[in-house]
């Protein structure tokens, strides 16, 4: 009698609801410049042998990396440190971190620009803010000009997250919760800009190009 088989588990990483963690937020009015984003990013995950298995086309990168045209500059760090950066040909040049099993880890967002951003932000295609379907039309967190976003867990209350855990496919909560794996292993960043602000007054190059103004522009 012909019976059949039951599907393997899928490999390497995606993000399970790990433990509870303090993490207060406030609500501030803003309005942004349009309802699509200045600029949008992503960061793939998986374990050392989910890299090994691009055929070793990878490079290491430094961890911080800028998105959305230099406004923001963004990473991922695990319990010590942070968590190892690839860049690989096989997948077009898309940024990955290393992780392992078990492993808790948290977003960083720097804003480098000079007027506040909204950052909305997704882990295996959910939404940090409610652990639910990820979209440009939910809202994020303001970050202030020069301020450096956190982000450990999915929330739960205004005075929580459940942290974010490296776990197996199947234990993810994208499957628990969703029973839908088709977006695990990645991290996505959408940047909103503020209505009536320039975001790009005041940035490095403006300011490395006073810097190097000349006084006298010709020899004597």
């Amino acid at each position: 009698e012909a019976h059949a088989s039951r599907p393997a588990e899928r490999p390497g990483l995606a993000t399970g609801w790990g433990g509870e963690v303090d993490s207060r937020i406030s609500y501030r009015s803003f309005t942004r410049a349009s309802s699509q984003p200045a600029g949008t990013d992503a960061i793939w995950y998986n374990d050392r042998e989910g890299l090994e298995a691009m055929d070793g086309r990878t490079w290491k990168v430094e961890a911080m990396q800028q998105a959305a045209g230099g406004l923001v500059e963004w990473g991922v760090k695990g319990r010590v440190g942070w968590l190892p950066a690839y860049k690989s040909s096989y997948w077009g040049g898309k940024r990955f971190i290393e992780g392992s099993r078990g492993g808790s880890y948290k977003l960083v967002v720097k804003n480098r620009c000079k007027s506040r951003l909204e950052l909305v932000l997704s882990v295996d295609g959910l939404d940090v803010m409610d652990g639910k379907p990820a979209s440009f039309r939910k809202r994020g967190y303001i970050v202030d000009p020069g301020e450096t976003l956190e982000v450990e867990g999915f929330r739960t209350s205004e005075d929580a997250v459940a942290a974010f855990e490296f776990s197996g496919v199947g234990a993810s909560y994208a499957n628990l919760r969703h029973g839908d794996t088709r977006n695990v292993g990645v991290i996505g960043l959408a940047v909103f800009t503020e209505k009536g602000r320039d975001p790009w007054t005041w940035m490095p190059g403006e300011l490395r190009q006073r810097e190097g103004a000349r006084a006298f522009a010709e020899a004597p």
